[in-house]
């Protein structure tokens, strides 16, 4: 009784809500839109605007819907083939929802997003502009990943481990944007009803787990080990996906639920208070710069510092000096945003570099005050200052 009162009450105060529907929720498995579903979200949402909380739609489908409409007998392999197949499904998509809304005397905004607009701090800042215009105007933003131009999410690149893409799947898109906003519930709709304490299809008294405080590697792995029962067979992302947007979103101060979008009229139940799918607690602990530094930006080079560096920066809220780098990866420029691993490899924080990955090179391991010697053109005494690094909950 206590969780259903603790949801039913987060359910009143959330005026701000972002909602991600799945391909695997949107798509009959043979192709096409479930019509009758796709409508039934429309409405819901319809009503959650109408009542008086403000909704953002991140939605898939484009590239499924482009495949039907260009004939191809199963799922495009090839890049082009995906990116023309959005760029025939997008517009498709769109026309749904905006007849759609529009029937029922909404305004449907599309905006198509690139990994650029999140890694481009000025072009961040001024999304959050444009959806709040729309929000304020009585509009219903739908957005998706511009996946006739990008690559970020539908071939991700993984050439190093220090590599990492700020979104490849609109899981995560939808996590990132309701950061941006400040928004009070993420609901992510998929094809499962949730986390389970055990892959359902194959063990006996495998239960939904309703509420997680915290995301644990104990709760990762649950993900991690259900492929079979737990991941889309014609989305791009498992519950490993929905898992990593849930931790973006609670450390962001924004709750999530991801629950099952094919339960009937499941969009009106949840917000009626019904115990739906699996509830993840928000834990506020990063500021809006500090936001974007660790999940907005897609991270291409790396930082490795040892014990009494991390022991600093974790502990004694230090800056990071060169003194505590043992390894510089990957190539940077001043003011990117680097991973900081610890001595094993594991990325534990995430900061904006005073220096350049060459310069870094020359000054790792010296003390501070030797910089002039080895710089021409000395910037900072720390290789990242204290108000530019933000912590990963681990």
């Amino acid at each position: 009784m206590p969780a259903i009162l603790s949801r039913l009450e987060l359910i009143k105060k959330s005026g701000r809500i972002v909602v991600k529907l799945g391909t695997a929720v949107l798509m009959r498995d043979e192709g096409g839109i479930a019509l009758s579903r796709f409508y039934s979200f429309v409405e819901a949402l319809s009503a959650l605007q109408k009542s008086g909380k403000e909704v953002i739609l991140v939605t898939s489908g484009a590239v499924g819907l482009g495949a039907q409409r260009l004939g191809y007998a199963g799922k495009p392999k090839l890049l082009p083939q995906k990116q023309a197949c959005a760029a025939v499904g997008q517009g498709r998509l769109m026309a749904l929802y905006s007849d759609a809304f529009e029937r029922l005397g909404i305004t449907a905004a599309q905006i198509l997003l690139t990994e650029e607009d999140f890694s481009n701090r000025q072009r961040y800042l001024n999304l959050r502009g444009t959806l709040s215009e729309l929000l304020c105007a009585g509009a219903i933003p739908i957005i998706n990943e511009n996946d006739s131009v990008s690559t970020a999410e539908i071939e991700p690149l993984k050439n190093a481990a220090e590599f990492k893409v700020n979104f490849g799947d609109n899981d995560k898109l939808s996590a990132l944007v309701a950061s941006k906003i400040e928004a009070d519930l993420l609901l992510i709709l998929t094809d499962v009803e949730g986390l389970y304490t055990a892959d359902p299809r194959s063990a006996e008294g495998a239960t939904l787990i309703s509420v997680v405080d915290n995301i644990t590697p104990e709760i990762e792995a649950l993900a991690e080990g259900k492929p079979a029962a737990q991941s889309s067979k014609v989305g791009r992302g498992g519950m490993k996906t929905k898992l990593g947007a849930a931790r973006i979103a609670t450390q962001s101060g924004c709750a999530t639920i991801i629950a099952g979008g094919k339960l009937t009229n499941v969009i009106d139940r949840i917000f009626a208070g019904e115990e739906l799918g699996t509830l993840f607690v928000a834990h506020p602990i990063l500021s809006g710069k500090q936001k974007w530094i660790a999940f907005a930006t897609t991270v291409k080079a790396a930082v490795v510092v040892n014990e009494g560096a991390q022991n600093a920066l974790m502990h004694r809220k230090a800056s990071l000096l060169p003194a505590g780098v043992t390894e510089v990866r990957g190539s940077f420029d001043r003011g990117d945003v680097v991973s900081v691993m610890d001595t094993a490899g594991t990325e534990f924080a995430r900061g904006i570099v005073n220096y350049s990955s060459s310069e870094a090179k020359k000054i790792s391991g010296l003390h501070s005050n030797i910089i002039n010697e080895v710089i021409e053109s000395r910037n900072y005494d720390a290789l990242i200052t204290r108000d530019n690094i933000a912590f990963l909950e681990s």
